[in-house]
């Protein structure tokens, strides 16, 4: 289609697309909110751009209670909401019901290909059932030589760094990232990425360093403009987008051509040595997964397409969430030293769980209401004519941001300290124990429901064999210079970065000390 003609159809596609989302405006006008501030950008824009995850959500949970209406692009209104029994509602009891927003699913294609992170009801239904034996708790424990053996290597690169003296500074986000690529690398391929080995010289190591900061930190007013539009345009108007030459488009395509170099010569050397009718003694999960899927129904099959789109989700998604997780935990175990002396796995997967609650690397997702609805509440809020609701019903492509972290900071749910890391507060027997969600102790940071987080169970033991090997030889404490760890929003993830010094990307900066034995 010509340049001209594709700009008048998206022109008209867009316009259109506007038109009918003011259809949903009546649905929730019910519900308080703060006023919006702009017209084109809602209350979107500030919340990508806002200082701190967190901060906004909370001055409007404080206002409003756990569920209220901001502005959304174009002068839509959005319901967003932290509240228990709605959370469980739409991720837990509506199936398919409640799909990603088309800009969020347009950019996981553009960042991951056509894999299950992207898929959509049956199709996504085709795609589990293909990965899920790849992912049983039996086959994740065997893993377990493999987690404490990279870590024992990372230790052993600190001890070496370390020398003659009794301590040091490490950038710590940098350390546990290359430890778990090379982690997913083997555990997920048997492929050693080299990511310890070559350091900061590893190829992918230095794709995937600071990605999220470069394409999602603080968009300006034109890229998230831009980003807005793509909601109201249909698949084939959006498909050339992603060819545009805009630096963020051309790091994620620069790290999936990479990528592909890697996961091309993976996908070749995993079929020569799997045979599907023979028992095979390859336990990583790309073997599992091609005899997974040889042995399906040819129509259910996944494609060699989709195969390598697995794995690019498997590694950006296996080693960053739960290296940035770790990242977090050692900052509050470096400000909370009484806490590094956990020598008992209760405590270890107790602190773990206080640091997926105060840190969700993903604080909040957005779905949109497939069909009408009625979302029921814990917590009954009041309407802006001073009515009391305990339900919201909702139009078909109502849009719906569930914060997690604000979920996560509920005192009804986690106690009268929940702003405070503390993970004591999961020995209480009543902390969590309000409506069931998530997957993994009430918490929300694995997503919920048929779109949990596939790999949520080898991230937990993962950060459990890392954290138990690290604390057995290091102690952390705080930098001497005085520095401001603020938890920035970047796109869907939140990450480390140091007040006043945004341009030296996500860092961790810690001091490391040898345990006296």
């Amino acid at each position: 289609m010509p340049l001209p003609l594709l700009a008048v159809v998206a022109a008209a596609a867009l316009l259109v697309g506007i038109f009918s989302k003011w259809f949903h405006r009546k649905s929730i006008r019910q519900v308080r909110g703060p006023p919006s501030p702009s017209f084109l950008f809602g209350h979107e824009l500030a919340l990508s751009s806002q200082e701190e995850v967190g901060g906004l959500e909370s001055e409007w949970l404080r206002e409003y209670g756990p569920t209220w209406r901001i502005g959304g692009n174009f002068g839509t209104d959005m319901l967003m909401t932290a509240d228990p029994k709605a959370l469980q509602h739409i991720y837990h009891k509506s199936g398919y019901n409640y799909n990603k927003r088309t800009s969020d699913n347009f950019m996981g294609q553009m960042m991951g290909g056509p894999g299950i992170v992207v898929a959509l009801g049956r199709d996504h239904v085709r795609h589990r059932k293909i990965m899920n034996p790849a992912f049983n708790a039996t086959q994740l424990k065997s893993f377990l030589p493999l987690f404490q053996r990279i870590s024992a290597k990372m230790i052993e690169q600190w001890k070496a760094e370390l020398l003659s003296s009794e301590q040091m500074d490490v950038m710590v986000n940098k350390w546990l990232s290359r430890a778990t690529l090379d982690i997913v690398g083997e555990a997920a391929f048997d492929y050693d990425y080299g990511a310890l080995d070559q350091g900061g010289a590893s190829p992918l190591g230095k794709a995937y360093d600071n990605l999220f900061k470069d394409v999602s930190f603080k968009p300006s007013a034109a890229a998230a403009f831009f980003r807005a539009t793509w909601n109201y345009l249909p698949t084939a108007i959006l498909r050339p987008i992603e060819f545009m030459p805009i630096n963020p488009f051309k790091r994620m395509h620069d790290l999936r051509n990479l990528f592909a170099r890697y996961g091309s010569q993976i996908l070749r050397e995993q079929r020569i040595e799997v045979d599907v009718e023979k028992p095979s003694n390859s336990k990583d999960v790309m073997s599992i997964l091609i005899k997974a899927n040889a042995s399906a129904d040819p129509k259910t099959r996944l494609t060699d397409a989709e195969l390598m789109a697995e794995m690019y989700t498997l590694t950006l998604a296996g080693h960053e969430t739960t290296s940035s997780t770790l990242t977090f935990l050692t900052y509050e175990l470096a400000r909370h030293p009484d806490y590094q002396d956990l020598d008992s796995l209760p405590l270890t997967i107790n602190a773990i769980k206080e640091t997926l609650r105060v840190h969700p690397i993903v604080p909040q997702l957005l779905r949109v209401a497939v069909k009408d609805d009625v979302i029921p509440l814990s917590y009954p809020i009041v309407s802006t004519t001073g009515e009391t609701i305990t339900e919201v019903p909702v139009q078909a492509g109502q849009v719906i941001m569930t914060s997690f972290a604000s979920y996560h900071r509920l005192t009804d749910v986690w106690g009268d300290d929940a702003d405070v890391w503390n993970p004591d507060r999961f020995f209480r027997p009543e902390t969590g124990k309000h409506t069931n969600v998530g997957v993994f102790a009430n918490l929300m940071t694995f997503s919920a429901g048929v779109r949990a987080c596939i790999g949520w169970r080898f991230s937990v033991i993962e950060m459990q064999a890392i954290l138990a090997e690290t604390l057995e030889n290091f102690e952390f404490a705080l930098p001497k210079e005085k520095l401001e760890i603020i938890r920035a929003p970047a796109g869907p993830l939140m990450v480390p970065i140091i007040r006043g010094k945004e341009d030296l990307g996500t860092v961790m900066p810690l001091r490391v000390f040898l345990v006296q034995k």
